[in-house]
């Protein structure tokens, strides 16, 4: 996500390294660079001049103190300017209501029902609240069953009416049910076509007035660029929808989007999408996306993922383990599979400063456990309560079983003895101590 622009306003901000002082010169030179590395963005050129000319009036009128190296003050501004572009802090969803009805509009392929499925899952798990999907796209043949199979993969019931090709009433006659069965959210997929055209504008706007719906979320592909731009805009005129959801941010896109889309129809970015798993959505931070465009990671979100997957009675059963040395490869595997729940291991890792430049060329895949997993289940249930047995044999054994190699399974055995140290001296004290006298 953002790489490119990533990268390319580091290079920006060298323009200012060793400089001793702010002068019109040498910010004009660094904001025009900006500029550039907008528009490679796909940024359109207007949004790109509005943001440099907020930038440069900005800079010019600091007073830079000697202890702030013009670079570094730069940097600032761009980050303050670009979580304000994006729409400065988050915008919630709007649920309230008997029941509250979230219709869900966009083209075909922008991950309309995908997206329906994660906000549902999003709602029950993390809000306990009681949803029902409402399939209304009659228009795209598979969209009905594709809901069919997503509810079912998350735990939500989806409303549908055999042979009924109008959503209006199908809408309509789930909210009813809605209402009926004490249902707290109704998620309405609705129909979308290739392209902008008045059939689906009149459609969606027919939906959105008989609906009188408490939120209307215009899903759109984020590696489209500047036509998810025009196409957010057409949407808004016609329906003026409350928020906007990105989808496919993991894709290569370059950020013009989600730079854009709030400065272009005045609407906020709520949600964005980053994968095909049902967990991988998030609520849009616009500071937290400036940080990770400028390279100083997003460790708020990463804490998040992890207290979500946190299982504290699990987390005293291992301290408890840990005390009495008898932390085995099966919480280690546990563990393992709680950070897996988290998302794809090199977005986490892009979480921590300075991360996604370390990992910039390097593939790291999302099935980067299973040689791990592999190993720890070609063990016997009593090796892996007793690592202290694995000998020569045992590996060779655990090697050929797995179909990696006797240097791999060291290596786990090796790494697997290490965090058992490390978690060890976590919970006793001891490594704060140790990283405290390195630094002395």
């Amino acid at each position: 996500m953002f790489e490119n622009l990533s990268e390319r306003l580091e290079r920006s901000f060298k323009i200012l390294k060793g400089e001793g002082k702010i002068t019109e010169i040498n910010v004009s030179e660094t904001v025009k660079d900006i500029r550039k590395a907008l528009l490679d963005a796909d940024v359109s050129y207007k949004v790109a001049k509005e943001f440099c000319d907020g930038v440069k009036a900005e800079a010019m009128g600091q007073n830079v103190l000697t202890a702030v190296k013009p670079q570094q003050m730069m940097v600032k501004i761009v980050r303050d300017k670009l979580a304000e572009f994006m729409g400065g802090g988050s915008t919630d969803i709007n649920v309230k209501g008997t029941p509250g009805i979230v219709l869900v509009a966009g083209l075909n392929g922008s991950g309309k029902t995908t997206f329906s499925a994660k906000l549902a899952n999003m709602l029950a798990r993390k809000k306990g609240m009681k949803v029902l999907l409402a399939a209304c796209d009659t228009f795209r043949p598979a969209a009905i069953d594709q809901l069919k199979v997503l509810g079912e993969q998350v735990g939500v019931p989806v409303y549908t009416e055999e042979g009924v090709r109008d959503p209006v009433k199908i809408a309509r006659d789930a909210v009813a049910k809605a209402k009926a069965d004490g249902i707290s959210v109704v998620i309405v997929d609705t129909a979308g076509r290739l392209a902008v055209d008045r059939e689906l504008m009149d459609e969606i706007s027919l939906m959105h007035s008989s609906l009188s719906p408490t939120e209307t979320l215009f899903v759109v592909d984020a590696m489209t660029g500047q036509d998810a731009v025009e196409t957010a805009k057409a949407f808004n005129e016609a329906v003026d929808f409350d928020g906007v959801v990105l989808t496919k941010m993991d894709g290569d896109t370059r950020g013009g989007a989600a730079l854009s889309i709030k400065a272009v129809t005045g609407k906020p970015i709520k949600f964005i999408g980053s994968g095909e798993k049902m967990e991988a959505i998030d609520v849009f931070h616009p500071d937290r996306i400036a940080d990770r465009i400028l390279g100083m990671g997003d460790v708020v979100s990463l804490v998040e993922k992890a207290q979500e997957q946190f299982d504290e009675k699990q987390a005293r059963e291992t301290r408890k383990k840990l005390a009495r040395n008898q932390f085995n490869f099966n919480d280690f595997l546990d563990q393992m599979r709680q950070v897996q729940k988290m998302g794809s291991v090199k977005d986490l890792a892009s979480m921590i400063p300075g991360m996604d430049r370390a990992l910039k060329d390097v593939d790291v895949p999302d099935d980067a456990f299973k040689p791990t997993e592999a190993m720890i289940q070609s063990m016997t249930p009593y090796e892996r309560e007793h690592p202290e047995v694995i000998n020569g044999s045992r590996r060779k054994r655990i090697a050929d079983g797995s179909g990696r190699s006797i240097a791999e399974v060291n290596r786990l055995l090796k790494q697997f003895e290490g965090s058992r140290k490390m978690m060890k001296m976590a919970m006793d004290g001891s490594l704060a101590m140790r990283i405290k006298g390195m630094r002395h």
